[in-house]
């Protein structure tokens, strides 16, 4: 029974580590600071909003969320990262529109 569960921690333990050395989790990670400066900036005026910045974030939250799920394996760090992007580049047009 230890034997089962030590080898069985032990292929978690390797395929996590294997997964936090990739790129696949670490350009999504980062990624998040795009979407956390973007919220930081709700406390901006919508007159200093750039159209082109938030269309950008936009569009590229919308197509690599798109991307996310057509891959295999599924990145869902990347696919949520994404989201979160898509979200709050919408609400700051909306700001700016308003």
């Amino acid at each position: 029974m230890v034997g089962i569960f030590s080898y069985q921690l032990l292929l978690f333990t390797d395929s996590f580590t294997r997964c936090v050395l990739l790129v696949h989790f670490w350009a999504p990670t980062f990624k998040w600071g795009i979407s956390i400066a973007n919220i930081a900036d709700f406390a901006k005026p919508p007159e200093k909003i750039s159209y082109p910045q938030q269309i950008a974030v936009t569009a590229t939250g919308l197509i690599w969320s798109r991307y996310s799920l057509v891959i295999t394996p599924k990145n869902w760090n990347l696919f949520s990262v994404n989201v979160a992007m898509a979200g709050t580049g919408l609400y700051q047009l909306s700001r700016k529109i308003r």
